[in-house]
């Protein structure tokens, strides 16, 4: 039987291509992450829908 490492939602986010997905990976509150997994389109509209947000 494997080790049960607590999982916690201390950490950065982070983000890495897998294959010909992009895969987010975000802490949330409470612990656990919130993991995402996007094709390059979509990623470039959430980014472009971010930055509209942050200004």
């Amino acid at each position: 039987m494997a080790a049960m490492k607590p999982r916690t939602g201390n950490g950065p986010m982070e983000a890495a291509e897998e294959g010909r997905k992009i895969v987010m990976r975000i802490p949330t509150d409470g612990g656990g992450r919130l993991v995402v997994e996007l094709n390059k389109e979509e990623a470039a509209e959430l980014g472009a829908l971010l930055v509209e947000a942050s200004a």
